[in-house]
C-alpha cells in the first residue's frame, strides 16, 4: 500500500467541508473590503524567497522544499504568499505604474518541519496584499478584515500588535540589542541569529532565552516621530471600532521585510496559545525584489490552524439538503434522470440511485447517508405524472404532481 507522504494529509467529507467554509467565508469578507482573487504559482524560483524571507530565518535555513530542475535551475515549492504575489505585481510593472491592487488568495505552502497538531509540511494560508497605499487607514482595515473573518466563524482571539519602525531605526536597535546579547546564553539558533538578524532572538520560543531577553531595549524606545505618530493613529482607530488589542513590544513576525506595523491573532481554543494569522506592513520589499517604491500591507492565516477550532465548535457546519432520488423499475430512469437534471438546475442537492429496488430498501438507504428529502417514481406514479415525497425528518410522505416539485422543494 502506498501511503501519504509524512506531513502532507487529504481534505475529505467533513474537513473538506470545514476547509470550505473557511475559505469562503474569508473570501466574501475580504470582497466586502474590495480585494479580488489572485492565484500564484505553487513553484518558484528559490531566489524569490531567500531575498524577500530573508536567509537568516528558519524556513529559508532549514524548511524550503528546495532542489534543481531539470535544467538544473533552483526552485522550491512556496513556503509563504506574499513573495509570490509582490514577484506578480513587480512582472505585470504594476509597480511603475504606481497601481493600487488589493488581492487574496489561498492555496498550499510547504514546509519541511516536524509535523504537529495545526502545522502540516502541506499547509494551507488565506492572505490578503494591498500595494500603493501609504495610509495607517488600511493597516486598520487589514486588521478588520480578520477580526470580520473570526466574528463571522465564532472564533475567540487575541489581538497582539508592535511597530517595527523603518529600516533605519530597526538598525540603530539592532545595534543595541547586539550590544545587549553579547553576554547571553543563548540557544544555538540564536547563536546563529546573532549574526545574521539579531531581532529574531526576540520571536525565539526556548524558554531559557525568553528568560534571559526580559530586560531586552524596547524597540518602541527607536522609533522616530512618523512611525510614533502611524502607531498611536492604528491604536485609536481599532478603538473606536471596537477592536481589544494589547501592545506586544517583542512582536517581530518570522520574516525579514516588515516595518511599521506588525500584528498577530493567538488563540488558546487548540490548546496552548498559537497564532492562527499575522502580517503587517511591508513598504521595501518590492523595491528588495527589483521593483520600484511601493507600500505594501497584508497578512496570513493558518487555515488548518482555524480548522482545528471549528472542529471543536458542535453545529459548525450546517446541515445540507440532501434528495435521495429512487425509481422502482429501470425503465423509468431515463425520465427521473431528466427531472434530477431539471431540480440541480435550480441549485438543488440531488443523488439519483441508479438501481431499481424495492422501496423499503431505498429509503433504507438514505436514511443510512442523513438525507432530508426521499424522492421515489413508480409505476403507479408514471401513470398520473405524479411522484412520491417523503421528508425523513418528518416522516411525513405524500404524492404530487412532478409539477409541484419545484416548488415544494
Amino acid at each position: 500500500m502506498i501511503n501519504a507522504i509524512k506531513g502532507m494529509n487529504d481534505l475529505l467529507d467533513d474537513d473538506a467541508r470545514i476547509y470550505e467554509l473557511v475559505i469562503n467565508t474569508s473570501s466574501k469578507v475580504a470582497k466586502n473590503y474590495g480585494y479580488s482573487y489572485i492565484q500564484i504559482p505553487h513553484l518558484e524560483q528559490s531566489t524569490l524567497f531567500k531575498r524577500s524571507v530573508g536567509e537568516s530565518s528558519d524556513i529559508v535555513g532549514k524548511e524550503m522544499y528546495e532542489f534543481n530542475d531539470k535544467s538544473g535551475d533552483s526552485v522550491c515549492l512556496r513556503p509563504e504568499g506574499t513573495a509570490g504575489v509582490v514577484r506578480a505585481f513587480i512582472e505585470k510593472k504594476m509597480d511603475k505604474a504606481n497601481s493600487v491592487k488589493r488581492w487574496f488568495y489561498h492555496g498550499s505552502m510547504f514546509r519541511y518541519e516536524k509535523p504537529q497538531r495545526g502545522r502540516y509540511r502541506e499547509f494551507h494560508q488565506f492572505g490578503i496584499e494591498c500595494f500603493n497605499i501609504a495610509s495607517v487607514y488600511e493597516d486598520a482595515s487589514v486588521i478588520m478584515i480578520l477580526k470580520d473573518i473570526f466574528d463571522e466563524l465564532d472564533i475567540k482571539y487575541t489581538l497582539k500588535i508592535n511597530s517595527l519602525g523603518t529600516p533605519e531605526t530597526l538598525n540603530n536597535y539592532r545595534a543595541k540589542l547586539r550590544e545587549f546579547c553579547a553576554d547571553l546564553n543563548l540557544c544555538e539558533d540564536c547563536k546563529r541569529r546573532f549574526n545574521t538578524n539579531i531581532i529574531r532572538v526576540l520571536d525565539c520560543k526556548n524558554d531559557s532565552c525568553q528568560n534571559a531577553l526580559k530586560n531586552a531595549p524596547n524597540l518602541s524606545e527607536f522609533l522616530d516621530e512618523e512611525c510614533k505618530k502611524d502607531f498611536a493613529k492604528l491604536q485609536e482607530l481599532l478603538k473606536e471600532n471596537n477592536v481589544s488589542f494589547v501592545i506586544d513590544e517583542r512582536l517581530v513576525r518570522g520574516l525579514d521585510y516588515y516595518s511599521k506595523s506588525a500584528f498577530e491573532f493567538i488563540s488558546d481554543e487548540i490548546g496552548a496559545k498559537a497564532a492562527i494569522a499575522g502580517g503587517g506592513r511591508y513598504d521595501y520589499l518590492v523595491e528588495y525584489l527589483g521593483g520600484a517604491k511601493s507600500y505594501g500591507v497584508g497578512f496570513a492565516m493558518g487555515v488548518e490552524r482555524v480548522m482545528d477550532i471549528l472542529k471543536s465548535k458542535q453545529n459548525i457546519l450546517k446541515k445540507e439538503n440532501k434528495i435521495y432520488f429512487c425509481v422502482l423499475d429501470e425503465k423509468y430512469l431515463n425520465y427521473a434522470f431528466k427531472i434530477a437534471s431539471m431540480l440541480r438546475k435550480e441549485n438543488k442537492n440531488v443523488i439519483l440511485n441508479y438501481e431499481a429496488k424495492k422501496m423499503q430498501k431505498h429509503l433504507n438507504n438514505a436514511l443510512k447517508q442523513d438525507y432530508n428529502y426521499f424522492l421515489a417514481l413508480g409505476e403507479d406514479e408514471m401513470k398520473e405524472n405524479k411522484i412520491l415525497f417523503k421528508d425523513l425528518a418528518k416522516q411525513e410522505q405524500k404524492i404530487i404532481l412532478i409539477d409541484e416539485l419545484k416548488e415544494l422543494l
